[in-house]
């Protein structure tokens, strides 16, 4: 029996100190993410990280967990499993998280238990980096070395300029112009950052992430001038990738752009990152430097478009081994 596994960072039980003081942990000591020497690293991050950055990041938390849904990354990636369940009625299809819970060992254990014997594993990143992908596929396979009969796997490769992963992107962006009361100035285009020396070592992050802002910016039709690609989510102070999101907003707010739209094609579900940082963060910055209107574009989650996506992708990389 073939099952189908979704592989997405994860989210923090509750937002508090105590719940992120774990989660941030655990994320902050995979070496995929942090290329640092334990020896180096860990006193740095026992000693002044988690201390103080658990409780700033429960404080961002709060501001967007939702009394009935909670987390929405858990939410949206709840609601992406059981959709595209209807597009796969004879295979399970299940999600585990990188980081949290429920665990991707668990999930592997799980479905291992049920009869899966194939295993088709989409990470839910489609710019390959490695602390993101890699990390997603590291874990996997961390959890396979726990099982006795291990299951045949295929990894579903990047997607960055996949149709169908681009037909979505377009289809969901088009959709949430429509909604807005106002016409945006320009599009700000924003990525997860990565650490420049991460790339200058081989992650070809940067490239893919060109490549779907191309490929996305043709379709919409936009006009060179009328758009920027970014980077947000900046942790320590060595150069990431840049521009810096929010660097770009406050210069175009200076020079008199007043409303700005920032698309999130890297993001496949509303989550810290977008919801706050963007939707809160970035906003304040745009506003404080002159500008009006900022709408922070809501990612995939559960569009149809991006769940016929999924679908399409898997059965890309599921042929022979789905019906």
């Amino acid at each position: 029996m073939t099952g189908i596994l979704l592989i997405q960072l994860g989210t923090p039980d509750k937002p508090t100190y105590r719940g992120l003081f774990p989660y941030l942990r655990q994320f902050l000591s995979d070496p995929r993410v942090i290329e640092v020497p334990k020896p180096i690293w860990w006193p740095i991050l026992y000693g002044f990280i988690l201390p103080f950055r658990s409780g700033a990041s429960a404080a961002k938390y709060a501001r967007i967990w939702d009394a009935k849904t909670g987390s929405p990354l858990m939410h949206h990636t709840v609601c992406q499993t059981e959709r595209l369940k209807a597009h796969f009625p004879n295979n399970p299809v299940r999600f585990g998280m990188i980081v949290g819970n429920p665990p991707l060992r668990d999930t592997v254990h799980e479905m291992v238990k049920a009869g899966v014997d194939r295993v088709i594993a989409m990470p839910m990143f489609p710019q390959y980096s490695a602390t993101s992908f890699a990390s997603a596929t590291d874990s996997l396979f961390k959890a396979l070395t726990t099982v006795r009969r291990v299951p045949a796997v295929r990894v579903v490769p990047p997607y960055y300029d996949h149709p169908a992963y681009l037909d979505a992107l377009e289809t969901n962006l088009r959709d949430d112009l429509k909604k807005l009361a106002w016409e945006p100035e320009h599009f700000v285009i924003s990525f997860h950052g990565i650490p420049q020396k991460y790339a200058q070592r081989g992650d070809p992050y940067a490239t893919h992430v060109v490549r779907t802002t191309q490929a996305l910016v043709k379709r919409m039709g936009w006009p060179r001038h009328l758009w920027t690609q970014t980077y947000q989510s900046r942790f320590g102070r060595s150069p990431w990738l840049k521009p810096y999101t929010d660097d770009v907003l406050e210069a175009l707010a200076k020079k008199g752009t007043k409303r700005v739209y920032v698309v999130l094609p890297g993001f496949t579900a509303d989550c810290l990152e977008t919801v706050d940082e963007i939707g809160n963060e970035s906003r304040e910055v745009f506003e404080h430097a002159g500008g009006e209107h900022l709408k922070s574009g809501t990612c995939l989650n559960d569009h149809p478009a991006w769940i016929e996506a999924m679908a399409r992708i898997v059965r890309d990389e599921g042929h022979g081994w789905l019906k």
